[in-house]
């Protein structure tokens, strides 16, 4: 067996046998799985350093007539980077889950469904066709819906899941008609074969932007964005490192990766390409907006991590945007994916540490319930705020430069490039208001003043993810995957512009939040998300309760009514006014058999006459 081949599978067989050999051993299922999460990070590691490993291992899959579909693997470009980022933060949350989940009584659940989703996105990333992504865009799925629905006992969770598993079939299923329109205009799914038609101008344009449109829905669902963003929020009801892992690092970023997959793709349909510009745009600001009001600590670090997913869509959308009549390509998605790689570090740093913070404060999540944590957690504290400080975009941290990065590429679209500053702001706002209320002031309930300091298991993960937040940001981090000439990058002042941007957002949550024991600035269009649930709540059950109440008269009238007992009815009553005639009287069977052949002889008459 290959090395690729290992990598992938070895996560579902450690699924497989946390599941099966070790259900009712929490501590066993958590080593094994957590083992086999390191040994694919080491292996991880070897391959990306290989460089480029074009193919892994293939074997025929499908075989229809003309028609094949292997299972293949390969490693190159951006795939190497995605690959160290689903297993280092992998690794990671598993290190981290053993100390946060050690009292809970489906841990060898918990850990098989890690376990499971290691293995769907492994193959996502590996993958060098459509149809075998999308096979294992629907397993990330399944697996993201386990581990939501973790605790389904809670009411809460068992409903984010099923919202999180029914938003995605929605992209999903325009994913999947994107994939079969591809097939119907070059005869393949493989990516390789695709690019080479598309050199050849072997295509029809408004084919392919429409089969770009629907394979980006694919990405509407899985990274979060408008108007399909609503799952996100929700499934922070997981455990809190499932939020780390799936919500900050991987299954959010799927949508971003698969998108500079079929850059060749989005590079010929400057269309699709400007929708998923604006749509990236869109969910960034309304994102970003939505964070200034949230209590819950992670529904805002969710909040911002839809924004920051914003942000890396628009930058791949640029991709096809022309300037001087030849599309930015390349160097755009690059930054996009830049901003990834970055964001994978800080924004899991984030995730574990508020899980850090809500396990120290017995499970409290309410911000305004916590209160000077910095002098009670120490180091989980100055992790939180390295964390912050690089989604902020402050130098030299990691976000500051691919921040940048994606800014660059905004820079010759002067409305997007004003949407995106405006973001930064209110991100630097509403993580420096987070941090201000959280760590300093005073405690504000019997949980924060009782909080101590994480035990190490936990804090080690913070300490590596630190690193990464500061370090990842500089060209020795990711030159294996991509070389500094290969991103855009800001002219003039831009650079310092945002600084300053970042800086006035700092500030102002500051001077606004510092010593507040309450939210004084109460915006409820904000607060309560634009009211966007609610309007989708009332389309559905408008919808849903017009269907079933018409299906409702069309079954009990005309199908139950009138086919099924008006039927039956009618049979019933011709039958019993014909028995009557079978009555035993042979007179009365003479007098019939007279007018019988009466009505014969009549009827003969008639013809003859």
């Amino acid at each position: 067996m290959s090395l690729g081949f290992l990598v992938l599978f070895l996560p579902l067989i450690a699924s497989a046998v946390t599941l099966l050999l070790s259900r009712r051993r929490g501590a066993l299922s958590s080593y094994i799985s957590t083992a086999s999460a390191f040994i694919c990070l080491l292996i991880t590691v070897s391959l990306v350093q290989n460089g480029d490993n074009k193919e892994l291992g293939s074997f025929n899959w499908i075989q229809v007539g003309d028609f094949q579909l292997n299972i293949a693997l390969e490693l190159t470009g951006l795939g190497k980077g995605m690959l160290l980022v689903v297993t280092l933060i992998g690794f990671l949350v598993h290190l981290f889950s053993i100390g946060y989940m050690k009292e809970d009584s489906g841990m060898a659940r918990y850990f098989g469904g890690l376990s499971l989703f290691m293995f769907s996105m492994t193959g996502i990333v590996l993958a060098n066709n459509l149809a075998m992504m999308f096979i294992f865009w629907e397993l990330v799925g399944v697996s993201s819906y386990l581990l939501i629905g973790h605790w389904y006992h809670k009411h809460s969770a068992a409903e984010a899941a099923k919202k999180a598993f029914l938003v995605n079939r929605i992209g999903d299923f325009g994913f999947m008609i994107g994939i079969l329109l591809i097939w119907g205009a070059f005869g393949s799914v493989n990516f390789t074969e695709i690019s080479n038609s598309l050199s050849a101008n072997k295509y029809d344009q408004n084919l392919l932007n429409w089969a770009m449109v629907c394979i980006f829905c694919g990405a509407i669902g899985k990274s979060a964005q408008v108007p399909l963003h609503v799952w996100l929020p929700d499934a922070m009801e997981g455990p809190t490192p499932v939020s780390a892992l799936i919500h900050a690092a991987t299954m959010v970023a799927a949508g971003v990766f698969m998108l500079t997959k079929v850059l060749f793709i989005i590079m010929e349909a400057p269309v699709a390409a400007s929708l998923i510009q604006y749509v990236g745009a869109l969910t960034a600001l309304l994102a970003a907006l939505m964070a200034t009001q949230q209590d819950d600590i992670k529904k805002v670090l969710a909040y911002s991590t839809l924004s920051q997913l914003g942000y890396m869509i628009m930058a791949v959308g640029f991709a096809g945007y022309l300037q001087d009549g030849k599309a930015l390509g390349a160097e755009a998605s690059n930054a996009g994916f830049f901003h990834l790689y970055t964001h994978a570090f800080f924004k899991a740093l984030l995730f574990l540490g508020s899980g850090a913070i809500i396990y120290a404060c017995h499970h409290e999540q309410n911000i305004w319930k916590m209160g000077g944590l910095f002098k009670r957690m120490k180091i989980t504290s100055i992790t939180f705020l390295i964390g912050t400080a690089a989604l902020c975009g402050v130098y030299p941290l990691s976000g500051f430069f691919s921040k940048d990065a994606v800014m660059a590429a905004a820079q010759n679209n002067p409305l997007l490039l004003s949407i995106g500053c405006f973001v930064a702001f209110l991100t630097s706002f509403y993580m420096t208001r987070l941090c201000v209320i959280v760590f300093f002031g005073k405690s504000k309930s019997w949980s924060a003043e009782e909080a101590k300091e994480v035990p190490i298991i936990m804090l080690l993960p913070l300490i590596v993810l630190s690193f990464g937040a500061i370090f990842a940001g500089y060209s020795f981090s990711y030159s294996w995957f991509v070389s500094y000439d290969e991103i855009i990058h800001p002219n003039g002042l831009l650079p310092l512009v945002l600084s300053l941007i970042g800086l006035s957002g700092i500030v102002m949550a500051v001077i606004l939040y510092r010593g507040r024991t309450s939210e004084p600035y109460k915006i409820k269009v904000l607060k309560n998300k634009f009211y966007l649930d609610e309007i989708y709540l009332f389309i559905v059950r408008i919808s849903q309760e017009f269907i079933a109440k018409f299906a409702k008269v069309l079954d009990r009238v005309f199908i139950d009514g009138f086919f099924v007992r008006g039927g039956a009815k009618l049979v019933s009553e011709v039958g019993s006014k014909l028995r009557g005639v079978q009555s035993g009287n042979l007179q009365s069977y003479a007098f019939l058999f007279a007018i019988g052949v009466i009505l014969v002889l009549f009827i003969i008459n008639s013809f003859i006459g």
